[in-house]
């Protein structure tokens, strides 16, 4: 941890912030175009990230080509608050392993109320599949008690 991220207890505001926001920002990129959409999210103790989408969207086929990925999780604010903002980089995956997939269903499913058939639908092969993302670094951007917003990394766990 660097001396700016000692100062602000990045994991901290990390964990605090994501139970209020329900999507993200996901950034993929193929052949040097970028792309980005929005998907609905759910994070377990390690702060790994999952969503579900069909393999069929342009995020999920660029996943399958480049894993690596970035985004930003944002809760909306008025002109008059103080923003502050959740960043990511990353490697995301399909979810195929049945331990995997359960692990993704129950982080879904208590965070975003869905169906109880999730698990099923993704066996279908025009289901809605399971994704994770593995966050190597974190960023907040926010004031903190400071008089400029600043942004703060926190590097973390990967997994290649």
């Amino acid at each position: 941890m660097n001396a700016q991220a000692a100062a602000v207890n990045v994991e901290k505001v990390i964990r605090e912030y994501l139970p209020y926001v329900l999507h993200l920002s996901l950034a993929t990129e193929r052949d040097n175009a970028p792309w980005v959409c929005e998907v609905h999210f759910a994070y377990d103790d390690d702060l790994n990230l999952y969503f579900r989408s069909l393999a069929s969207r342009r995020h999920s086929m660029e996943i399958s080509e480049n894993p690596k990925v970035a985004g930003n999780i944002i809760k909306q604010h008025s002109l008059d608050e103080s923003a502050v903002g959740v960043y990511f980089e990353g490697i995301a995956r399909l979810l195929e392993a049945d331990e995997e997939l359960k692990i993704a269903y129950k982080c879904i499913k208590e965070r975003l109320h869905a169906e109880d058939n999730i698990l099923e639908e993704a066996k279908k092969k025009d289901g809605h599949k399971f994704y994770k993302i593995t966050v190597k670094n974190w960023y907040v951007f926010g004031r903190f008690g400071l008089p400029h917003g600043q942004k703060h990394k926190l590097e973390w766990k990967y997994e290649k």
